[in-house]
């Protein structure tokens, strides 16, 4: 009885096609992704098109400079969406960027000056974790190439295990160094 409970949990029933619905979730969700896309760059076209009737007289320097910081915020936020549908995965770079033009966008339009001191302190301890984030993750490995840490684990360890079984008095296979 419990071999057969077992053998039910490990294989799905035929009627399930698993792969069919992975890839059907995954189309839904690159068209959840796509219409993101749009709708950021319709409202980039928007805040542009503010953007430029700001710059007439009177010019507003403090809301120029804002509506700019903002533009570049939502430009690295399309570049992240690119960046996913392209690849699949969602870029740490682009992300950590995006975090630092927008903690630096609200420092800007609010002023350093009108700011309290234990704010920009914690502003500026964000800011530097952000910087080493972005640091670090040059020595992260990549893990959405098709490349499962786990599985990369098991064959190191039977690789260990074969070689330490091989180093005892047996005889020695003719294919073992062959690539």
């Amino acid at each position: 009885m419990e071999n057969r409970s077992l053998n039910h949990t490990s294989n799905p029933p035929q009627w399930l096609n698993l792969k069919l619905i992975v890839s059907i979730l995954e189309t839904i969700q690159d068209l959840i992704v796509i219409s993101l896309c749009i709708g950021l760059f319709s409202f980039m076209v928007i805040e542009l098109r503010e953007m430029f009737f700001s710059l007439l007289p009177p010019l507003d320097f403090q809301q120029v400079t804002a509506d700019i910081l903002f533009l570049l915020v939502l430009v690295e936020l399309f570049r992240l969406l690119i960046i996913y549908l392209q690849e699949q995965r969602v870029s740490i770079g682009v992300a950590v960027e995006v975090c630092i033009v927008s903690v630096l966008r609200e420092v800007i339009v609010r002023g350093v000056l009108e700011t309290p001191w234990i704010q920009i302190l914690s502003t500026g301890a964000f800011l530097l974790v952000l910087g080493v984030l972005l640091v670090v993750r040059v020595w992260l490995p990549p893990t959405f190439e098709g490349i499962d840490p786990e599985r990369r684990f098991a064959s190191k360890r039977k690789n260990q295990l074969e070689s330490e079984s091989s180093s005892e008095p047996v005889a020695v296979n003719s294919n073992f160094n062959s690539h």
